[in-house]
């Protein structure tokens, strides 16, 4: 077997989610040949996601196109350097495991953060957590316990995450309590109010890593009927899959999948259902205390512009 018909066989498995048995009938090789290609395979992909599923630049120092030649976030958040999203991926466990696997949604998850950019680009990915794990608490044990590869906002820059995660700093998150998501504005009417026309605006721009899921997600059905693997392989898959994501945006392919969700306005993976926002915390928070509302004081600083800017132009 050559190494483009080993590639072809672990795309189509990825793409399909296809078992054993039906990638065997479709490219006419054996079980064990099947199984052992796709192990190699995966092992290379999963290198490649070291160099092509990271940050262009760690130092942040240019802005966004998408920040920049929008008035509606220029320069309001010219801090934003990408954002933060957890979701869920269907996991295969031990039958003395799913309980703590077993998420919202009845069946074990794993729960994944991913960190994506305006480009529509994955730049960081945490896998291996359950799927009862809180966002909060991932985020917080990345940002300790890797701190030396996680690409950590710079002084004044941040990444913009939703309601599940606290407003800490280099963590933008929105007013609670307030309309947030885009279809909550179209059903209600117009944002009102200062801290409602900021969730929308931050609603609007956080898009992108919904969007990026739901591109990677339509594209690669494993992610959706995962295969029983054990469970570090169905971790690696996870990490190939935003190689290969990585790599058909950077390479500037023409794609369907891209082309549908680039500029979709609103749209919603339907993770939101998934988290676990009862979870007691505990001392999964401790950068809150430490930070003096530093990040509060940016939120309401953005969100005085916008209504400000808001203003002038009703005028």
């Amino acid at each position: 077997m050559t190494s483009l018909e080993a590639l072809t066989m672990f795309l189509w498995s990825c793409a399909h989610s296809e078992t054993n048995r039906n990638i065997q009938n479709k490219f006419g090789k054996s079980g064990e040949t099947v199984s052992r290609k796709f192990s190699e395979v995966l092992e290379s992909v999963c290198l490649l996601a070291k160099e092509i599923v990271k940050p262009p630049d760690f130092n942040f120092e240019e802005i966004p196109s998408k920040i920049r030649d929008d008035n509606r976030y220029w320069p309001h958040f010219q801090g934003c350097i990408g954002a933060i999203d957890g979701t869920h991926i269907p996991a295969i466990v031990p039958t003395k495991d799913q309980i703590r696997y077993i998420g919202r949604k009845g069946f074990p998850t794993q729960n994944v953060m991913l960190v994506c950019n305006f480009d529509m680009l994955f730049t960081f990915v945490v896998v291996g957590w359950p799927g009862t794990a809180h966002d909060t608490r991932i985020l917080s044990s990345t940002i300790e316990e890797m701190k030396n590869v996680f690409p950590h906002p710079p002084e004044g820059k941040y990444y913009v995450v939703d309601a599940g995660y606290p407003n800490m700093k280099g963590y933008l998150s929105p007013y609670k309590g307030e309309r947030y998501h885009i279809p909550d504005f179209r059903a209600g009417g117009q944002a009102e109010g200062i801290q409602e026309v900021f969730n929308h605006e931050h609603s609007s721009l956080r898009n992108v890593i919904e969007r990026t899921i739901g591109v990677w997600k339509k594209k690669w059905h494993i992610l959706c009927d995962m295969r029983p693997f054990p469970l570090i392989k169905q971790q690696k898959i996870i990490v190939a899959t935003t190689a290969l994501h990585n790599f058909i945006r950077i390479c500037g392919f023409v794609d369907e999948a891209f082309n549908k969700y680039d500029n979709i306005s609103g749209y919603m993976t339907g993770n939101i259902e998934e988290r676990n926002i009862h979870e007691d915390l505990g001392s999964y928070n401790p950068r809150r205390v430490q930070d003096g509302g530093y990040m509060d004081k940016v939120r309401n600083q953005i969100a005085i512009e916008l209504i400000e800017n808001r203003n002038h132009l009703s005028l």
